[in-house]
């Protein structure tokens, strides 16, 4: 997930690009990742300084309309059952629902 600062400052350059102060410059801006993958890299800093400079704590954010992909098309065009397995552990693994062992 990248840091809130990077959104922001896209949001300003692009309107300051196209003389419009509207978010993005009035335009459709497609932003794409895995939000369990990464978060932001804030040195010496805590947990909740991490939470307060992610996408989702920036006032942008409430103009976000998210958007999930439902099919991995690298396992599905592989047509391989064991990386199909693999692939739906990896989902279980983000998204928490693992079993503690």
């Amino acid at each position: 997930m990248s840091h809130r600062q990077a959104l922001e400052a896209l949001d300003r350059t692009v309107q300051d690009l196209r003389g419009n102060g509207k978010h993005m410059g009035g335009v459709v801006v497609l932003l794409a990742g895995d939000f369990r993958q990464t978060l932001p890299v804030i040195p010496k800093g805590t947990m909740a300084d991490e939470i307060k400079v992610c996408l989702k704590s920036s006032p942008l954010w409430k103009h976000v309309i998210p958007l999930g992909l439902k099919t991995n098309m690298r396992v599905h065009l592989q047509g391989d059952a064991s990386a199909g397995g693999f692939a739906q552990q990896l989902l279980i693994l983000g998204d928490g629902k693992a079993p503690a062992d």
